[in-house]
């Protein structure tokens, strides 16, 4: 693998995780102090994506001697990738769930919406550069973690979307509802991924 490429692949993944610490703190404290579930819930979501990248860093931090153990260490990282998709999708899923259970209406907020759009702009910009280096150095690993970087954009979608409907229309179970189903399309990414299939484009 070339130095260069595994360079750029450490680099998106460090902003990775320093971009997804960051939005998690913020839309924490946000979602705290304007009472947003749904806000609070995209900051922790936010830290379970920064451990994908984290499991990029090491992954990309490993000295392979020979073609075989570099195997056996893309390996190991993508197992961990599968894995971080069931984490987040149980997550997310439980959250659905309990909104729509005791009916907690996430809060309209301006912080919301400019943190969610931000995200909106970055995430697919991420995306890409992850993917297209994933298929250059044949890393199936960064590619797992471009999807989950996707799927983070999604979350974003959804509690946009959430806020708007909840805002303009009363509809408040817009949120929940998608995130039920972007958990499906987690649970079925990691299974992909745990299974070395190919991953869907």
């Amino acid at each position: 693998m070339s130095s260069n490429l595994t360079k750029k692949a450490l680099a998106l993944s460090y902003f990775t995780v320093a971009y997804n610490i960051l939005e998690g703190l913020i839309s924490v404290f946000f979602g705290t102090i304007t009472g947003s579930i749904a806000l609070v819930g995209f900051g922790l979501d936010s830290f379970v994506e920064s451990i994908s990248g984290g499991i990029m860093i090491w992954r990309f931090s490993q000295k392979s001697i020979d073609v075989h153990k570099e195997e056996i260490i893309e390996k190991k990282a993508l197992k961990m990738m599968g894995y971080t998709f069931y984490i987040l999708a149980s997550y997310v899923l439980y959250e659905s769930f309990t909104k729509l259970y005791f009916q907690e209406i996430p809060q309209p907020s301006i912080a919301g919406i400019i943190i969610t759009t931000i995200s909106l702009i970055i995430m697919p910009v991420l995306y890409v550069k992850k993917h297209n280096l994933g298929h250059k150095i044949k890393s199936k690993s960064l590619i797992a973690d471009a999807k989950q970087t996707m799927a983070c954009m999604s979350l974003s979608v959804a509690v946009l979307l959430g806020i708007a409907m909840n805002k303009f229309f009363g509809f408040w179970q817009a949120d929940p509802i998608a995130g039920i189903v972007v958990s499906g399309l987690l649970i079925r990414e990691g299974y992909l991924v745990l299974r070395d299939k190919k991953l869907c484009h």
